[in-house]
């Protein structure tokens, strides 16, 4: 049996492959939640770097969150990042959810985001 990373890995990387797929130019919205913080990156992969990031870990949010680690936080960086991404000009994105499930602050992440205006 696979221990928990390696399936964790697995995961990721079948996620990765799909998104590539469906991709068609646009930017990625990737997603890594640690069991302290949460953070989001929107990568350009055809140039290979990130256009916009955000997460809790920054002066301005740290300060009015709770916890890095809670639904709420999630939501206030997917609300900064779908900020940072209009005023740089990205509208649509694939959602890159990793080996996440779309669950819990995954979810308030990107339903944050959505509302934020970004489209995925």
């Amino acid at each position: 049996m696979a221990n928990s990373k390696q399936a964790f890995e697995r995961r990721r990387d079948r996620v990765r492959r799909s998104i590539q797929k469906a991709a068609n130019g646009r930017p990625r919205l990737s997603i890594f939640r640690s069991s302290k913080q949460i953070y989001a990156q929107i990568i350009d992969d055809a140039k290979g770097h990130t256009i916009v990031s955000a997460s809790t870990i920054e002066k301005d949010l740290k300060g009015s969150l709770k916890t890095g680690a809670d639904v709420a936080a999630a939501a206030a960086v997917g609300k900064l990042v779908a900020e940072r991404a209009s005023a740089a000009g990205v509208k649509q994105v694939v959602f890159d959810r990793g080996g996440y499930q779309y669950h819990g602050r995954i979810k308030a992440l990107a339903e944050a985001a959505r509302e934020g205006g970004l489209e995925f």
